[in-house]
């Protein structure tokens, strides 16, 4: 081979050839340093015949700058990567990018140098120095990375290393991680989860594509069934990868998976130091990594023998990606699994209704846990209609609900208020010129958060000091807070039950696997009587001694015509619902709502699941929605208006005609101004038989931008905004 062809990593250039140096040895799959111009850019080689592009005579060909000390990625990544790429309608660049998703691990073996604190003190104590000494206690890292736990310029820290406070480590890159142990402990399985676990392990041993949907109620123990099939895994020498939805939910796996296995997985997330994600990637490549466990990034990762997929919790919508490639991460990972030819469990407690219908067709292979472990039962569900039950004025707890808690405070056991809303208020406005706080980059109100006296734009970040006075009229003490979030419920607990030790659970709060650690350890402690949280808490957290949950309004979720906006609802309040009566003593559901008759509450109060994915099933093939029909969304972005504008009303009028397909708009999009951009969408509808991604791609095609104008698809949408 004296010629290939390559990908780069570069959306706009497409493949280039390139002419092989004498003595290099390069595969399809293999990581290259490629010429381009007078820069350097990597590549990936791949088929030519896989990738077309045009013939460049071989007198014409430069020659390849080097390979990579990385082993090539493999046949089924790359089919996986041109798989996700045509789905989702993204340029194969992008997706190839997140497969070479650490650019340490590609430089090969190394040591670096960390720093960590000596014990000794400064000649001179400065606040700066003392905030430093303070936070690093236990940390060791690169400077830069220090100054960002601390606080502090990287100045200071250097100076701090001069006078001897911290220390030089040599550290090894790539050190082996502990070894997870198959038979560390022998669990006791209750006969339906061995049964269960039976069929997974035998998937495991086939070595072959089997795509599973593990039903299982809240609290019958589908990780430790699971883990079942992750142990005969390892026995034979095999990855696994379990995909979690959040952050927040790796410290209480880790400690589970540690107790079962002996070792800490190994954990692949966005806030990872670049040393961490280094040796994790190439532990991954080389095939010493035995569990991954991380975020849906992690999907991409080119493990070098792997075995099994988990999913757990696989209903979150926080596996669809949002902006960049907009993949959702359970059904690539089914489509990993098929190119790799491993088993895939998609784990809930409240499956979407997508998935059950790949059961319902025999695509996916159902199995169930129908009862919770250890003779724990499923609380008891009651309503609390708050058109007759009103709460006080000014406050947003009934009083049953608040007679609930201070019973669970006598009995000393605690108690979890949900309300999927962060902040003090989701409105700010002033009582005297009436003027309302919005976010200078967003079509979105600031919200207020008194912990940290800011008002924040949930969707680009922007934030600004609470202010004293009304910025518009200039009036003293007249903003008013309109509406409640987690820190004005949690308020309202300590004003009525002020005996009630409270904590917020948001991912403000638990920003880091290391907050939601002390966090479960201070519920375990019984050191909190009451938490109040968001969709963070909804799932994967087992507190025996919580006996209640409280639903502060259930109605929240069904507001704006989501497409999904029902089945979110029910999963969101049966999985909170979920968290009560875990352990021995009972539990009990408290459900607050002004819409009692509608069929997802009254669906909760009944417990009857089946009921509502039977009627939420009839609705969307009736409108031809997921999983009956496909939905598409094109957004047209620009800084500027009327680019935008116009660049959407271009793009509308080479529309396609195509039978059986729905093109609507352009229209602004509900979040007209995101982050700076002022947005135009398109909504497609389309039976089942169109071809649409052939659709979506050929009409794009016919259009050319300004340089200004971004154009995203995002297939399969589950953000309408």
């Amino acid at each position: 081979m004296n010629r290939v062809r390559c990908l780069v990593l570069n959306a706009a250039l497409g493949p280039l050839d390139y002419k092989v140096p004498e003595g290099l040895r390069v595969e399809p799959g293999s990581v290259v340093e490629c010429p381009l111009g007078p820069r350097t850019v990597i590549g990936i080689v791949w088929e030519a015949e896989r990738l077309p592009g045009t013939e460049v005579p071989a007198e014409k060909l430069r020659p390849l700058r080097g390979i990579l000390p990385v082993p090539p990625l493999s046949a089924p990544l790359r089919r996986l990567i041109e798989w996700t790429a045509d789905y989702y309608v993204a340029s194969l660049a992008g997706v190839a990018r997140m497969a070479l998703s650490s650019g340490g691990a590609l430089k090969g073996p190394a040591t670096m140098t960390e720093y960590r604190l000596t014990g000794g003190l400064p000649e001179r104590m400065t606040p700066q120095r003392q905030a430093a000494i303070d936070a690093l206690d236990g940390e060791q890292a690169n400077i830069r990375e220090l100054s960002g736990i601390a606080g502090v310029s990287e100045g200071v820290l250097r100076g701090l290393v001069n006078q001897g406070v911290l220390e030089p480590v040599e550290v090894d890159c790539d050190r082996p991680y502990d070894t997870a142990r198959p038979d560390f402990v022998q669990v006791d399985l209750s006969a339906e989860q061995q049964a269960v676990s039976d069929v997974f392990s035998a998937a495991v041993r086939k070595r072959d594509f089997a795509p599973f949907l593990l039903d299982g109620v809240t609290g019958s123990g589908k990780t430790e069934t699971y883990f079942e099939p992750v142990a005969e895994a390892l026995r034979m020498g095999q990855q696994v990868l379990v995909l979690l939805p959040e952050i927040a939910l790796t410290e209480n796996f880790l400690h589970r998976f540690e107790e079962r296995f002996g070792a800490a997985p190994i954990l692949w997330h966005s806030s990872l130091k670049s040393t961490e994600r280094r040796r994790a990637y190439r532990a991954v490549c080389e095939g010493s990594a035995q569990v991954v466990v991380g975020a849906r990034s992690a999907l991409y990762l080119p493990f070098a023998k792997l075995g099994l997929i988990v999913v757990d919790e696989a209903h979150e919508t926080s596996f669809k990606q949002e902006d960049g490639v907009r993949y959702n991460a359970r059904d690539v990972a089914v489509m990993r699994g098929h190119f790799e030819k491993v088993p895939v469990i998609l784990a809930s407690a409240t499956p979407a209704l997508e998935s059950l219908q790949m059961a319902e067709s025999g695509i996916y292979e159902k199995v169930d846990l129908p009862s919770r472990f250890g003779g724990a039962v499923l609380p008891a569900i009651e309503l609390i209609d708050l058109t007759e039950e009103k709460p006080p004025q000014g406050m947003w707890l009934a009083q049953r609900l608040v007679d609930g808690i201070e019973e669970r405070l006598e009995r000393d056991e605690q108690s979890l208020l949900f309300l999927n809303r962060r902040g003090y208020a989701p409105l700010t406005l002033c009582r005297n010129c009436g003027f309302r706080y919005q976010c200078p980059n967003c079509s979105a109100w600031l919200v207020e958060h008194r912990f940290t006296r800011r008002l924040a734009c949930h969707h680009c970040g922007h934030e600004a000091p609470a202010p004293q006075a009304c910025t518009e009229c200039g009036e003293p003490d007249c903003l008013v807070a309109c509406g409640p979030g987690v820190e004005r419920i949690a308020d309202e607990v300590a004003e009525r039950l002020p005996q009630a030790r409270v904590f917020v659970a948001t991912s403000d709060t638990l920003n880091s696997p290391g907050r939601a650690a002390e966090f479960i350890a201070a519920v375990e402690a019984r050191e909190i009587d009451v938490i109040v949280g968001t969709q963070l808490v909804t799932k994967g957290f087992h507190f025996p001694e919580l006996t209640l949950v409280g639903v502060v309004d259930a109605d929240l979720g069904l507001e704006g015509g989501d497409l999904r906006a029902g089945e979110r609802t029910y999963q969101q309040v049966a999985q909170v619902a979920g968290r009560a009566g875990r352990g021995s003593k009972p539990g009990e559901v408290l459900i607050q709502t002004r819409h009692p008759e509608a069929p997802v509450i009254a669906a909760l109060a009944a417990g009857d699941r089946d009921a509502f994915y039977s009627a939420e099933t009839e609705m969307r093939r009736e409108a031809g929605a997921p999983p009956f029909g496909r939905w598409a969304s094109i957004i047209i972005s620009s800084e500027d208006d009327g680019e935008a504008r116009e660049a959407a009303n271009r793009l509308g009028a080479f529309r396609p005609d195509v039978a059986d397909c729905m093109i609507l708009g352009p229209a602004p999009a509900p979040m007209a101004l995101l982050r700076g951009r002022y947005r135009y969408r398109f909504l497609i509808n389309a039976r089942r038989s169109v071809q649409l991604q052939h659709v979506i791609r050929r009409w794009l095609t016919q259009v050319d931008h300004p340089a200004g104008v971004r154009v995203a698809v995002d297939i399969d949408p589950y953000s309408f905004v």
